[in-house]
Formats: C-alpha cells, sequence, structure tokens
C-alpha cells in the first residue's frame, strides 16, 4: 500500500477529514496544507484507518474537537478585540 492511501478509513472518516478541510481552508490556509491538518485530525481522534476484526474497536478521541475549539475561540477573542481599538 503506497503511503497517503485512504482506502483503509471508513466513509465516515473520509467526509470528516473533508470537512475539516473546508474549515481551514475558509481560514486562509492553503488546500495541500488543509488536507494534511485534516488528515492529521482525522487520525488523532480515530487513530488511524480502521482495522478488520473483532474487538478492534475504540472509541474516538474527542480532544481534538475541544483543541479546536479553543483556539477558535481565541482568535475569535483576539480579533474583537482588535477591531476595538
Amino acid at each position: 500500500m503506497p503511503r497517503g492511501d485512504k482506502s483503509k478509513y471508513t466513509d465516515k472518516q473520509k467526509r470528516k477529514a473533508e470537512h475539516i478541510a473546508e474549515g481551514y481552508e475558509e481560514r486562509g490556509v492553503s488546500a495541500r496544507e488543509a488536507k494534511a491538518r485534516a488528515w492529521a485530525t482525522v487520525n488523532a481522534i480515530h487513530g488511524g484507518g480502521e482495522k478488520s476484526g473483532s474487538g478492534r474497536g475504540k472509541p474516538e478521541n474527542k480532544e481534538p474537537y475541544r483543541k479546536g475549539g479553543r483556539a477558535a475561540g481565541r482568535a475569535k477573542k483576539r480579533s474583537s478585540r482588535k477591531s476595538a481599538r
């Protein structure tokens, strides 16, 4: 399997990565960087592509969602403070 192959990812993971990448692009990140960040986030949440076999499932790690929300909140607060000056 070549590096970067996404065949082991579920449809849900692929949709999630696409949605995350769109959010990064809206904030001015290049398409290539947005895609890389999105897949890094999906890997952090799911631990990589889904593996076959009984009992291999693990719950999602929700921390990346919280981290993104905190970072966005701080950025918004900082930008609103600048515009108030």
